[in-house]
């Protein structure tokens, strides 16, 4: 468990760490000379079952404010300082105020430097912090009184910490930690240390690391100060990791994650709880575990605003982020991340809101994924990442009946149902518009019916429907039930006078024309209608054979390649009987359509499966 103390500058929070711990958290030189904690410190107290108490000292200094944001992320609990002799202050109300919006910790208080009041005053302060709490809504804290200097009520104060129980955490995330040290160890390494949100990690565990963008493989570890192989969430944690990185390269805020993680965000939707009145597109400090950058915030609707920072941050749903002054001298609101990476433009359409607000208000990982996909299709990976859930936990999520996934894609039942109406409207359009013709390839259906969806999602519901029979498909052309395509009268009379033409030999069009007297461009129409429905197949434009004979090609083809390992012009010209440039002509359809490929003279076998081999 993580207790981070808080409170006004000079109230004795690292003395009275020291009386519970034994420990001196102040650890620079500076801090020592000036008897004033400046960054962040800590402390370990193992306990007698085994467990080990870890402090985070944090600065109570205005000027210090972003190290102290920077050490109460993720913490279980926090131990708020007051002084007996000043009250309650300045900073004791700007922590009390960060610590309910970075995550509403469990909170006890202790009145200190008891020693130097009478009790009338101590009674004052007392009921001055109970009205404070109670405005901050920490009404149920317990109050200690103690004065390190004498151990009056350390005693009481440390069997009270002994009992707190950590927060649950989920076992279904993914690992995350924010660095807020770095260094290195003689003999060791580099060393990184943090209080890790989520998921759980072991020695020999390769992570991500954000300052250099590369994996780094975890050598050792140490969590509450404690030798271990094996670390978890709510746990601070040192990790010897090795790779390519060196100190110098990393900084405070960088993070070390299960897997490589998306580009960073640059906007989010929040939800803002507010504590003053923000305007719009008004400057801000952005403070994020244990991040700092500066961004802007956009109003929208309610609580909900768009921030857009000046340097990006890796976040995920729920974060919570504090909101600054420009100056550095106010803490505004507090923010909880909705959604990242919005659209750019629509933010602020009614059914858009509608949707946001409702996923403002999912209580879950089920209810968020249900709610995004009213939208669409998820993409899993993003939504793993927003949610920060793990593989097993992703499979627990999306193992539902009505689910349909393709690849990495998501869709449920009534959206696919929608798309499913969107495509057979989209097919009766095209086949009034093109009576003559059998129906589009599945490829062209996809991008005339939904050309801004999922392609795998839209191909596995074309195909789903092409098999349950509410589409039929003939030689690759998609058509409803009741669509017939065919020739016209004109064009049927034709065709009766240029089939039985078509023997071994292609024919030209301009050919077929003369012969049979038609007008050229209407030959060229019978010809295309003909070869939508598979009785001949084009070689080149305008220059036809019958099916059969294709297939008789390809069985030629897969004879040589057996014999020789492949097919030349000069060898299917020979087998063939045709001239050079025919025979070339053939080999280069064949490698159009993939069942060959060239390679210099020679064309190679790809795919037999084109043409099944005749038996």
């Amino acid at each position: 468990m993580i207790i981070a103390t808080a409170g006004h500058v000079d109230h004795g929070k690292t003395t009275l760490l020291q009386a519970i711990t034994g420990v001196n958290a102040d650890r620079l030189p500076e801090e020592k000379k000036r008897g004033m904690t400046i960054d962040l410190g800590y402390a370990y107290w193992p306990q007698a079952d085994g467990r080990v108490l870890g402090f985070i000292d944090v600065p109570g200094h205005e000027k210090f404010l972003s190290n102290m944001l920077a050490g109460v992320g993720g913490i279980d609990h926090a131990l708020l300082v007051v002084a007996c002799d000043d009250g309650v202050m300045a900073q004791t109300r700007e922590h009390l105020q960060i610590l309910k919006l970075t995550g509403n910790p469990q909170l006890t208080v202790a009145l200190t430097k008891a020693d130097r009041v009478d009790e009338t005053r101590i009674e004052e302060v007392r009921e001055e912090i109970k009205t404070t709490l109670t405005h901050y809504g920490f009404s149920g804290a317990r109050l200690f009184v103690t004065a390190a200097s004498e151990g009056r009520g350390i005693d009481s104060l440390r069997e009270h910490l002994q009992q707190l129980s950590s927060r649950a955490h989920a076992s279904n995330q993914s690992f995350r930690l924010a660095l807020d040290r770095a260094f290195t160890v003689k003999g060791a390494g580099l060393v990184v240390t943090g209080t890790a949100l989520s998921g759980e990690v072991n020695v020999g565990d390769t992570l991500w690391l954000t300052g250099v963008n590369k994996p780094m493989r975890v050598r050792s570890l140490h969590a509450q100060n404690q030798p271990t192989e094996h670390a978890h969430a709510g746990q601070r944690i040192a990790l010897n990791i090795a790779g390519d990185a060196e100190k110098d390269q990393l900084n405070r805020g960088d993070w070390l994650l299960s897997d490589a993680p998306p580009e960073a965000f640059t906007r989010v939707i929040v939800s803002l709880e507010q504590q003053a009145p923000l305007t719009q597109w008004q400057p801000l400090h952005i403070h994020h575990a244990a991040s700092h950058v500066t961004g802007r915030v956009s109003l929208l609707e309610g609580s909900l605003a768009e921030l857009v920072f000046d340097t990006p941050l890796w976040l995920a749903d729920n974060d919570r982020l504090v909101l600054r002054d420009i100056s550095a001298r106010t803490t505004l609101a507090g923010a909880r991340v909705v959604m990242l990476n919005p659209p750019r433009r629509g933010k602020r359409k009614p059914d858009y809101l509608q949707w946001l607000s409702a996923l403002e208000n999912a209580q879950d990982d089920s209810a968020a994924l249900e709610i995004h996909l009213e939208r669409g299709a998820v993409n899993l990976p993003d939504f793993a990442w927003a949610r920060q859930l793990n593989g097993e936990g992703m499979r627990q999520l999306i193992d539902q009946p009505d689910f349909i996934q393709a690849g990495y894609s998501l869709l449920n039942a009534p959206v696919a149902a929608r798309w499913q109406r969107k495509i057979l409207d989209t097919l009766a359009t095209y086949h009034e518009q093109h009576r003559d013709e059998p129906g589009p390839g599945r490829e062209r259906l996809r991008r005339m019916a939904l050309p801004m969806e999922d392609e795998a999602l839209v191909l596995l519901l074309i195909e789903r429907m092409r098999e349950s029979g509410v589409i039929h498909s003939h030689h690759g052309w998609l058509h409803l039930p009741d669509h017939k395509a065919g020739f016209s009268d004109e064009q049927q009379a034709i065709w009766h006078k240029t089939e039985s033409l078509f023997g071994d030999e292609p024919w030209w069009v301009r050919d077929l024309a003369r012969e049979t007297g038609a007008d050229e461009q209407i030959m060229r129409q019978v010809l295309r209608q003909a070869a939508q429905q598979g009785m001949i197949t084009a070689i080149v434009k305008d220059r036809y054979y019958r099916n059969d004979r294709i297939v008789s090609f390809a069985n030629m083809i897969r004879d040589l390649d057996r014999e020789k390992g492949s097919t030349c012009a000069a060898d299917f010209r020979d087998r063939l009987n045709v001239g050079r440039k025919l025979a070339i002509q053939i080999l280069e359809y064949f490698d159009r359509i993939g069942f060959t490929r060239r390679r210099g003279n020679d064309h190679l076998l790809r795919d037999a499966l084109l043409f099944p081999e005749k038996k």
